[in-house]
Parts: structure tokens; C-alpha cells; sequence
């Protein structure tokens, strides 16, 4: 069960950010097996001054159109299998809303499986 977060500058298209949860939800469920339905977003617009990056850290030149995405799922997932996530969702991105490759942000946070409670105060993958 992936908790995804999305953060990007406020976009003039009111429908961007869902359509890029939308490209993300489907490079999970190709990438790493994500069952259908087990979609959960934060999707979050900001203006310039909530919305703050370096615009070339690590040798990456970003620009405002950057998306920052967080994934909160599982852990278990291979090296093997986390890099073609990151690869699949830059790729969408880029060849469905011309977000370049340099301006997709991932971070993948790995949780136990019994921190999670989906509703009811019970935690449903608790063994």
C-alpha cells in the first residue's frame, strides 16, 4: 500500500497535478506490482514561496516545473525493482506532460508492514 505525495509549484492547468498522480500510480502498478485500487494520494500545489528547491544540486540543473514525489510503501522492494519505478514514472512524465527528466524528484520511504492501519483502527498486514 503506497502513500504517494506530490508537490509541485502551482500549475495554470487545474487538472495537471492529478494527471501526473494518474502517470504514477501506473508506472507503480508496471513497475512494482502495486495491486489495482491501492491508490492513495496527497497531491499538493504551492506558490513560490512554500515550494523551495536548489536548482543544481548534485549537478542537476531543476526548474520550476519540478515534481517532487514521495513514496511511502512497503519495504522488500530490490535495487532492481526501485530503479525501474524511478526510470518508469520520469519516463511517463516526460513523453506524456514534457516534464523533463531532470525535473522528477523521488523519494521512496520504507516502512514495516504493521505500520500501516487502512481504516477501522486496525492494522490489517499486522501478523
Amino acid at each position: 500500500m503506497p502513500l504517494v505525495r506530490v508537490d509541485i509549484k502551482k500549475h495554470q492547468d487545474p487538472t495537471y497535478v492529478k494527471r501526473v498522480g494518474k502517470l504514477i500510480y501506473n508506472a507503480m502498478h508496471t513497475a512494482i506490482g502495486v495491486p489495482e485500487h491501492d491508490n492513495f494520494q496527497i497531491l499538493a500545489e504551492h506558490d513560490e514561496q512554500h515550494f523551495i528547491y536548489d536548482p543544481v544540486y548534485l549537478g542537476i540543473n531543476r526548474t520550476d516545473n519540478l515534481v517532487i514525489i514521495q513514496i511511502t510503501l512497503n519495504e522488500g522492494r530490490s535495487l532492481e525493482q526501485k530503479k525501474l519505478l524511478y526510470t518508469t514514472i520520469a519516463e511517463s512524465l516526460n513523453s506524456e506532460l514534457a516534464v523533463r527528466l531532470e525535473d522528477v524528484f523521488i523519494n521512496l520511504v520504507e516502512v514495516k508492514k504493521e505500520n500501516w492501519s487502512f481504516g477501522n483502527g486496525v492494522a490489517q498486514y499486522a501478523g
